[in-house]
């Protein structure tokens, strides 16, 4: 299924979780290997009975999730994601047992109850983990500074996929921060984690095997593409990279947009005015050039636009007070008038013989 921006959960390939250090990297790792149903689990020779989103076992174990040998810094962790709200657990000083809850698992992608016994955790780097999108907003409302697996799931949780209200999105799965933010900047997003703008850079860079930063003209920002985000059940799930489109690809959607907002006026700066753009006219835009679907299926299910007529703005020689639109007209030598050419007189003057 598609996780659009109307979504509340965004999938996560278990055999792509963020590495390194991170609040929220600790907690995928403990979210991962939480029970996906009801039933019973088994650890170190005792049965216990876990629910959706909890696990049970022992202190070891919690270490051994986490990647940590240090006792202390695990319960550490457990504690601060606990006053983060992430999840919630118990120690049991007798039995040395230790059970935690995530608050935010996803229970429509739980399977159903397990009655008979079977498995009830998720094998590792099978499947995928449903992630709640807002699950890294809590970070930023809270001004924490984030780290690097923290950054990495902001990116995944704020990737949209043929989104109406961002056109780039049809053409591969895009980062956007809101309704208004199919454009990126490096400075947001370094105010966004706590960071320098050349830290955020030296991020990109590292991790530009998943998130591909396509940089825009002028004082526009850029386009975040997710290389690795599962738009096919059957197929993306296996860590099949998207491809990504290309520069020329990008601005010949970027001019129809802006063609399409020319005669609007806009407040704020370029970034600010290109956003509002993509999110008023990206759905237009996907209306007036969307193909008939084939009866095969696309195979990463990314959407293809129909070519596009370029419409170049310049001045009309017979009449200097209009621009040249004659992506809309054209008239041939014969004086027929013909639809969607390139070629022909502006829009005002109908003058036959205009050449340009």
């Amino acid at each position: 299924m598609k996780c659009l921006l109307k979504y509340q959960w965004v999938k996560l390939p278990r055999t792509h979780l963020p590495q390194g250090k991170g609040i929220l990297g600790h907690w995928v790792r403990l979210a991962a290997k939480a029970a996906f149903r009801n039933g019973k689990a088994k650890y170190c020779g005792y049965i216990n009975d876990v629910s959706v989103g909890t696990w049970a076992g022992g202190i070891v174990g919690l270490k051994s999730i986490l990647r940590i040998k240090s006792r202390r810094l695990a319960l550490d962790i457990m504690d601060t994601l606990s006053e983060l709200c992430y999840l919630s657990y118990k120690l049991d000083p007798k039995t040395k047992k230790l059970t935690y809850q995530i608050n935010d698992f996803v229970i429509k992608c739980s399977g159903a109850d397990c009655l008979d016994g079977g498995m009830v955790y998720a094998t590792d780097g099978y499947g995928f983990l449903c992630l709640p999108r807002n699950i890294t907003e809590r970070l930023a409302q809270q001004q924490c500074k984030f780290e690097d697996a923290d950054a990495w799931l902001d990116l995944w949780c704020h990737t949209v996929f043929q989104d109406p209200r961002n056109a780039f999105s049809y053409m591969a799965p895009a980062v956007q921060f809101g309704q208004y933010g199919a454009a990126s900047t490096l400075e947001n997003l370094g105010d966004r984690w706590g960071w320098e703008k050349t830290k955020v850079w030296r991020f990109m860079q590292k991790h530009a095997d998943t998130f591909k930063l396509h940089k825009l003209p002028g004082s526009y920002g850029c386009l975040i593409f997710n290389t690795l985000y599962p738009t096919e059940p059957s197929k993306d799930l296996s860590g099949t990279e998207i491809t990504v489109p290309s520069q020329e690809d990008i601005m010949r959607i970027l001019d129809e947009i802006r063609i399409m907002g020319e005669n609007t006026h806009f407040t704020g700066t370029d970034h600010d005015r290109i956003n509002r753009m993509v999110a008023w006219y990206s759905n237009k835009l996907h209306m007036n050039n969307t193909e008939p679907q084939s009866e095969e299926p696309d195979e990463n299910r990314v959407a293809l636009f129909a070519p596009i007529i370029r419409a170049y703005l310049s001045h009309c020689r017979n009449c200097k007070n209009c621009y040249y639109d004659c992506w809309m007209t054209y008239i041939d030598s014969n004086n027929n008038l013909v639809k969607n050419q390139i070629r022909g007189p502006c829009h005002n003057c109908r003058i036959p013989d205009c050449k340009l």
